[in-house]
């Protein structure tokens, strides 16, 4: 396993387009920029930007959204063909897509050899409602042959537990696919990835989607960056790399480094990843909030 990971991290703007072709020349100018890149990360319903082929869109109820599921061929086709092409893992950001009766925000990881990974979004965010999406029900780690790797869909960030599962796993980088609507929002998931990297003492590539197309589609607020634990190996911040200007459409790229990833877990200057697990059986005897409540009524 290697011991030095290129990331890139793409902030993609929405905007109407015509066809599906001129979506996939759009996400192909961004990937053009992650030349050389081991993994490359597109933000979370980035193909909303298919919504705006159908004449009149703009009128209709956010609850259309889930039509581009009419689209999902075609998108798994496009980077399948894409991370082959270019010898790359692409994490294909996330797409609402029909499973039975249901639609789910599903996250993709292509690989260059055919492979396909997926990952449905565990924890649906208040205003996803409107789309009628279901949960999923798993957190499981996918192992690359440079890194062990876990999706955080966007609020999936907020939840502790989700990124304390795939640590646990093994994962050493979380990709953080995110489409937020406000710049209030943006910064929700930030933070929350900035501390899920110093309390799992990982490295995570905060993505997300920008735009404001108009019609049903929300704005996207953007600023992507890429984190690690604040710590000496690093920048004392924890940002590895982080775009200039937000609400820009862009690509950043840096490398982490896994050997000092895995060595600060043993000696850091604070020791997360191993202290969490050296008073796990404590968490079990504190009482929740809800039976203190109880006991002190």
């Amino acid at each position: 396993m290697s011991n030095k990971v290129k990331i890139s991290v793409a902030s993609f703007a929405l905007r109407p387009v015509k066809s599906f072709e001129e979506f996939a020349d759009h996400a192909r100018g961004l990937l053009d920029q992650a030349a050389g890149s081991d993994l490359v990360l597109l933000p979370e319903l980035f193909t909303l930007e298919l919504f705006t082929i159908q004449e009149g869109w703009q009128d209709d109820p956010v609850s259309a959204l889930p039509r581009v599921d009419a689209y999902t061929q075609q998108y798994k086709d496009l980077f399948e063909a894409e991370a082959r092409e270019r010898n790359q893992y692409i994490v294909a950001g996330t797409h609402l897509e029909a499973r039975g009766d249901s639609y789910y925000n599903i996250g993709y990881l292509f690989g260059p050899n055919g492979e396909l990974w997926e990952h449905a979004k565990t924890h649906i965010f208040p205003a996803e409602g409107d789309w009628k999406t279901e949960e999923g029900d798993q957190m499981q780690v996918i192992e690359l042959p440079f890194a062990k790797v876990g999706f955080n869909i966007c609020y999936e960030t907020e939840i502790p537990e989700c990124s304390a599962s795939l640590t646990e796993q093994g994962a050493e980088i979380i990709v953080c696919p995110s489409y937020t609507f406000t710049e209030y929002g943006y910064w929700r998931v930030r933070h929350c990835a900035q501390a899920r990297a110093i309390e799992n003492q990982v490295y995570f590539a905060h993505c997300a989607t920008g735009g404001s197309p108009g019609g049903p589609i929300p704005n996207g607020w953007t600023q992507s960056s890429i984190l690690s634990p604040c710590d000496l190996p690093w920048s004392p911040n924890g940002v590895v790399a982080e775009a200039a200007e937000p609400n820009t459409e862009n690509v950043i790229t840096a490398e982490v480094d896994l050997d000092l990833l895995r060595q600060n877990r043993i000696d850091g200057a604070a020791t997360t990843y191993k202290d969490r697990r050296r008073r796990a059986g404590t968490y079990h005897d504190w009482p929740s909030h809800l039976d203190a409540a109880a006991t002190v009524g």
